[in-house]
């Protein structure tokens, strides 16, 4: 398991979490973060092959597509397979945004009595459950007695296919 506290350390150290809940996470918005990739006008066919269309319709800038509250993400690398039926994998690269409601139903970033985990949250009987997406996975309850906290919503996770 990983020590939530030299996360926590390092995050701050880094410049991208702040305790008082007000993140800066990386200035996605310089140039040198910046990297436009070529965007094609035509979709692709998952179905039966289609005629390729070799129209390119512009650049695409990944951080500007994926990260729509740059001072509000955060990027954090999965560890287990609990969420694999979320599109969730082993050492996928998750893109997380603090600036949005943490609600029934979303895939959120969790620290439960120090442990950091990612799972659905869900809202049932006034109570907070952590549901993973994998049945040999079990929920995770809140009590009283625990200590939770939501370090953001997922918005995207990356995975490579190699």
């Amino acid at each position: 398991m990983y020590d939530i506290e030299k996360t926590r350390e390092l995050l701050i150290l880094n410049g991208h979490y702040l305790p008082n809940d007000d993140v800066k996470i990386l200035n996605l918005s310089t140039r040198e973060l910046s990297m436009n990739l070529s965007l094609y006008s035509c979709k692709i066919s998952a179905g039966f092959p289609s005629p390729a269309d070799d129209h390119l319709e512009r650049s695409l800038d990944l951080n500007h597509h994926l990260v729509k509250h740059p001072s509000a993400t955060f990027f954090v690398r999965v560890d287990g397979d609990s969420m694999i039926n979320a599109g969730i994998h082993d050492n996928d690269i998750l893109i997380v945004d603090r600036s949005l409601k943490p609600s029934d139903g979303k895939v959120v970033i969790a620290v439960v009595d120090g442990q950091m985990t990612v799972k659905r949250l869900y809202k049932r009987s006034g109570k907070l459950v952590l549901m993973p997406e994998n049945k040999n996975f079990r929920p995770i309850e809140i009590t009283e007695s625990m200590t939770i906290e939501i370090w953001g919503v997922v918005v995207t996770a990356i995975h490579s296919l190699y």
